[in-house]
């Protein structure tokens, strides 16, 4: 079966093929179609619902590139995906929303369905869990929405938290106050802030008091308002330090509570708190529970390769 696809309107044919023609090579590949580029268009081989699946995909590709969207092998490879397990819907009207814009003017936008109910969930609710795997955008979404919302005036202040339990280590044995120590946990909330308010904003608002990055224990007594308040690293509190730090939301506040229960530091004698919550506080109303997949991973195309190898091996942790 052949069918041709003519590409009158693309704003950059180049960079809707990808680098030697990337692009193309994962949609034959996830799809199982052949593909030939030719002087107007492309030339698709394959069995008729394959073909039929690119077509799609590829369709709407053109489409975000005419829309001035980038079109990267993350977001073929997504769409792609989605296609080939048979979610046609969803890749025909996959459009990314734009969650906020960085210090330098670039847009951050929701690269997958997940994501998009992910940003949807934190606008809706005061308190969002997202609970899922390394590179789904979590923590860096999270950030995003707390800036927007300061930026709008929304709330007063920003406070980033996490419990210091990391990977086996002891802060005991690290140098420094317990400021210093803290600060490499604390590097992810860091560099979001960064890269989305800039260097110089962020020191200012932290000179203030208007941005606060500190571990999970100096929550504990009181009471939060007009603030966005993110944890992050979930998974590693004890049922008692969740409780804790849910119940610290005050007046026009918003929390956000991200982790993946795959990646638990805690010793084995002990609970996670984000499983727990996640148990007892499925029905609680002004809540959201949104869990992310393998499929939501924005890195390197490896990493969700690598993730469903160790789920495929039964490896939980580490």
């Amino acid at each position: 079966m052949e069918r041709r696809i003519v590409i009158e309107h693309a704003q950059n044919a180049a960079e809707l093929f990808g680098s030697i023609n990337g692009n193309m090579t994962v949609i034959e590949q996830l799809l199982s179609v052949n593909i030939d580029i030719t002087e107007d268009g492309l030339v698709l081989n394959g069995e008729d619902s394959d073909i039929s699946k690119a077509e799609t995909v590829i369709n709407r590709l053109i489409e975000m590139n005419r829309q001035g969207h980038a079109v990267n092998l993350q977001l073929v490879t997504y769409l792609a995906d989605s296609a080939r397990q048979g979610l046609m819907d969803q890749v025909a009207s996959y459009s990314p929303d734009s969650v906020c814009v960085t210090a330098k003017g670039r847009p951050i936008r929701s690269k997958t369905l997940g994501q998009k109910n992910y940003v949807e969930a934190i606008s809706k609710n005061d308190i969002t869990f997202a609970i899922g795997p390394a590179g789904t955008g979590k923590t860096f979404l999270a950030v995003a929405m707390a800036v927007n919302a300061f930026r709008a005036q929304q709330v007063s202040r920003i406070i980033l938290t996490r419990p210091a339990v990391e990977a086996g280590e002891k802060l005991g044995f690290l140098p420094g106050d317990l400021q210093t120590k803290v600060d490499p946990y604390m590097r992810p909330l860091y560099d979001a802030l960064h890269e989305l308010m800039g260097t110089d904003q962020y020191l200012k608002n932290l000179e203030k008091g208007l941005i606060e990055v500190s571990p999970l224990a100096y929550m504990r007594g009181r009471t939060l308002d007009e603030a966005f308040i993110i944890l992050d690293e979930a998974q590693n509190t004890t049922p008692e330090q969740m409780k804790m730090f849910l119940t610290r939301l005050g007046f026009g506040s918003k929390a956000v509570v991200t982790g993946d229960i795959t990646q638990i530091d805690l010793p084995r004698d002990k609970r996670s708190g984000l499983i727990e919550a996640r148990r007892i506080l499925q029905r609680v109303e002004g809540l959201s529970f949104v869990e992310l997949t393998k499929r939501d991973v924005v890195r390197n195309p490896l990493v969700q390769r690598i993730i469903a190898a160790y789920e495929k091996a039964g490896m939980k942790g580490g």
